[in-house]
């Protein structure tokens, strides 16, 4: 018990770990996101700074330096749209290829400020004092990808999660097999003791003189717990298959099934008169038969018709059992 409640315990704590990884890396990429967003603020906030010395220049032969120059052109990654004090494009910047043309069509302006607008405040461009145009930007190619990259990181790590769990149930099923296996080819071994004797104290009572039909009756069950035994020593083991008659492997589980049940069920076996030879495990093929029968009878309340039948197709023999449960 105490053993139980400390993998519990260590399984809790796992979760809790794995669950503060996984939210401290969420945590940490959504700062990474805002920190890059904030960055490009800052590039397009000096951009607007830099612009106007452009627009005060009118002399062309007039120095304004390499400094705004660079600033302006430094702008290689985030889309932007300058517009005037009546919403008319004066320039654009970075957009998407085809986007260009589409910058004659108000609608479609209309749409793309809007758009801009939800990602970042516009910047107003002034020129002593006055305000005479308005920029508009949003993210750039860079920053539309790392908008997914959480959900991309959530999703591995996900899907390692999902293969680590699968790796452990399949582990998990696979020593409980080995468990099941083990039980039974023990229980195989000490059913196989007793039973021999039982099979010498047979040999007893035939040199007794006791009734035949006794002794018949003692050495099918005899032979019913050899079978059984001899079930149980194969489970977790390939199976090694045998050329039989179906028809005559299926007649002797149904006998012995029909012998050992109520005569509240109705029998049916309908077979074809010649024999029908198929590779199969003969002990494996009559615990099949049974536990099909077994099911029905449990089915039908103990009272009812049960119908076995064979019948061969072009590659397989076919065993149909129904009931009326």
């Amino acid at each position: 018990m105490q053993l139980t409640n400390n993998k519990n315990a260590i399984r809790w704590l796992m979760i809790m770990v794995s669950f503060f990884i996984i939210s401290l890396i969420l945590w940490n990429t959504y700062r990474f996101f805002q920190s890059f967003k904030e960055e490009e603020r800052m590039k397009m906030r000096i951009w607007s700074y830099a612009y106007p010395d452009l627009l005060k220049n009118t002399d062309l032969e007039q120095d304004i330096g390499e400094l705004p120059i660079q600033v302006i052109q430094g702008n290689t990654s985030t889309p932007m749209v300058l517009v005037d004090l009546n919403g008319k494009v004066i320039s654009s910047n970075n957009l998407s290829p085809g986007t260009e043309e589409k910058l004659q069509d108000s609608v479609y302006v209309s749409k793309l400020l809007n758009r801009f607008k939800n990602e970042y405040m516009p910047i107003e461009v002034k020129v002593d004092g006055k305000v005479v145009n308005t920029i508009y930007y949003g993210n750039s190619e860079l920053l539309n990808k790392l908008k997914f990259y959480p959900m991309a990181l959530l999703l591995i790590i996900l899907l390692f999660a999902a293969v680590v769990y699968f790796f452990y149930r399949s582990s998990r099923i696979a020593a409980q097999n080995k468990l099941w296996t083990g039980m039974a080819k023990e229980t195989a071994h000490q059913i196989g003791t007793p039973l021999s004797s039982l099979v010498g104290w047979t040999e007893i009572l035939k040199s007794e003189n006791v009734n035949p039909e006794y002794i018949t009756e003692i050495e099918k069950d005899i032979t019913r717990l050899q079978t059984i035994t001899d079930r149980f020593s194969k489970v977790g083991s390939l199976p090694k298959l045998e050329r039989r008659d179906i028809v005559k492997e299926t007649k002797e589980s149904y006998t012995y099934l029909k012998s050992r049940t109520s005569d509240l069920i109705n029998f049916d076996l309908d077979t074809p008169n010649e024999s029908l030879y198929v590779e199969c495990n003969p002990q494996l093929l009559s615990w099949t038969i049974e536990n099909l029968v077994k099911n029905a009878i449990d089915a039908m309340k103990g009272k009812g018709n049960l119908s076995v039948k064979i019948f061969p197709t072009d590659k397989y023999v076919n065993i149909n059992i129904t009931d009326t449960g």
